[in-house]
C-alpha cells in the first residue's frame, strides 16, 4: 500500500530522453507492473491501477531524406513495446537496411545517418500525418495505438523546437549545426562551443504535458542527459514552470556514476556548458524547488556524496541492468516522496 494516498493507484510522470530514459521507463513499469510486466488479466493493453505518463525530449528531432525523425519518442515507444533492437539499444529489432544501401547508391545525403527499413516505416507514417495538419501528439498517440507501449508518452512539444550545437568544423569554420550531426557524425569530437535550442523560445507545451506534471503524486526526473535530453525538455515554455508549481515532490536520479555518465556522451556535453561530471554538480545545475530550480530530492548512486541546498539527497545503486534492478531505484524515488508499493 502507499502511503498518504488512499487506495487509488499511483501517477507516475516521467521527463525522459532517448535509451537511458527508456530503459528507466522499463523500471517504472515493473515496479508498477504496467506493460510487459502487467497482470495478463488486468487487459491487453498492458494498462493497469497505476498510470504512467513519460514527457519525451524533442530536441533531437530532425527532417532527414524528407521524413520527420523523433529519435527519442521512437527509442520509447519501441523499448516499452517490445520492439527495440536489444543489442544497440535503439532502433528497430530485427532491422533490414536496404533503403540505406540504395540510397548511399544514389550519393544522397546526409550519408552519415542510417535509416533502418523497419524503422522507416514509422517515419513515413509520422510524415505523412504531420504534413496532413496532425500535431505530433496526435501521431504519437497515432503510432504507439500499434505498439501497446503500457503508458502514455508526450512529446514535450508540438512545436519545433530541436538542439544545434555551435562548432568549429574540420576545415577550421564556426558554424551551427543541428544535434544529429554533432552526436551522430562527429561523435561530440570537434571543437564545441554552445548549444542553441532553435525555436524554444515560441515553443510551448505539447497538450497533456503541464497537466501530466501538476497532476502526478510525483514527477521523477530521468537519469537522462541534463543538457541534451533533460535540458532540452526545460527549454519548452510551461514546462519548468509546471515543476515549479507541481504539488507533487520532484524527485530527480543522477546520470553520474563514479564520475562518468551512465551511457552516452553527457560528460562531453556538461563540459560544454561548463559543469563537472559529478553527481553533486549535475544537482546544483538543476536546484532547489526551494530555490529557482526543479528537485526536491536527488538520487545519487552508492558511494557518492553530494551536498545541494534546499534538496534532499539519497543513495541507491543507479546502474540500469536489467529492469527489475532498476524498479528498485524507482522504488527508492518513490519512497523519498512519501511513497511506498
Amino acid at each position: 500500500m502507499r502511503q498518504g494516498l488512499g487506495s487509488e493507484g499511483v501517477k507516475v510522470t516521467v521527463l525522459v530522453g532517448g535509451v537511458g530514459g527508456a530503459r528507466f521507463l522499463l523500471g517504472v513499469q515493473h515496479l508498477l507492473g504496467l506493460g510487459q510486466f502487467a497482470d495478463p488479466s488486468g487487459g491487453a493493453d498492458g494498462t493497469g491501477e497505476h498510470e504512467l505518463t513519460a514527457v519525451v525530449n524533442v530536441g533531437d528531432d530532425a527532417w532527414m531524406f524528407g521524413v520527420r525523425i523523433c529519435p527519442d519518442l521512437d527509442t520509447c515507444m519501441y523499448t516499452l513495446g517490445g520492439g527495440i533492437d536489444p543489442e544497440r539499444g535503439w532502433g528497430h529489432r530485427d532491422e533490414t537496411w536496404n533503403a540505406k544501401s540504395e540510397l548511399a547508391a544514389y550519393g544522397v545525403q546526409p550519408d552519415w545517418f542510417g535509416l533502418g527499413d523497419r524503422d522507416l516505416a514509422t517515419h513515413l507514417v509520422r510524415t505523412q500525418m504531420l504534413r496532413a495538419g496532425y500535431p505530433l501528439s496526435q501521431v504519437t498517440e497515432a503510432l504507439c495505438a500499434r505498439w501497446s507501449p503500457g503508458a502514455r508518452l508526450l512529446p514535450a512539444s508540438d512545436d519545433r523546437s530541436e538542439t544545434h550545437v555551435v562548432v568549429t568544423d574540420p576545415d577550421g569554420e564556426r558554424k551551427a549545426i543541428h544535434f544529429q550531426e554533432w552526436w551522430v557524425r562527429y561523435r561530440a569530437k570537434i571543437e564545441t562551443h554552445s548549444f542553441a535550442f532553435v525555436g524554444s523560445d515560441k515553443a510551448t507545451a505539447a497538450p497533456g504535458v503541464a497537466d501530466a506534471i501538476s497532476g502526478a503524486d510525483v514527477v521523477l526526473i530521468a537519469p537522462s542527459n541534463p543538457v541534451v535530453s533533460i535540458g532540452s525538455i526545460l527549454t519548452v515554455g510551461g514546462i519548468r514552470a509546471a515543476l515549479r508549481s507541481t504539488a507533487a515532490p520532484v524527485i530527480g536520479y543522477s546520470p553520474i556514476i563514479a564520475g562518468k555518465p551512465l551511457r552516452g556522451m553527457a560528460d562531453e556535453c556538461l563540459s560544454v556548458i561548463g559543469v563537472e561530471s559529478s553527481s553533486e554538480a549535475v544537482g546544483r545545475h538543476y536546484g532547489a524547488r526551494s530555490g529557482v530550480g526543479i528537485l526536491d530530492a536527488w538520487l545519487i548512486d552508492e558511494g557518492d556524496s553530494a551536498q545541494i541546498d534546499g534538496v534532499t539527497v539519497a543513495q541507491a545503486p543507479l546502474l540500469m541492468s536489467e529492469p527489475a534492478v532498476t524498479a528498485e531505484m524507482v522504488r527508492a524515488g518513490l519512497q523519498l516522496a512519501g511513497l511506498s508499493l
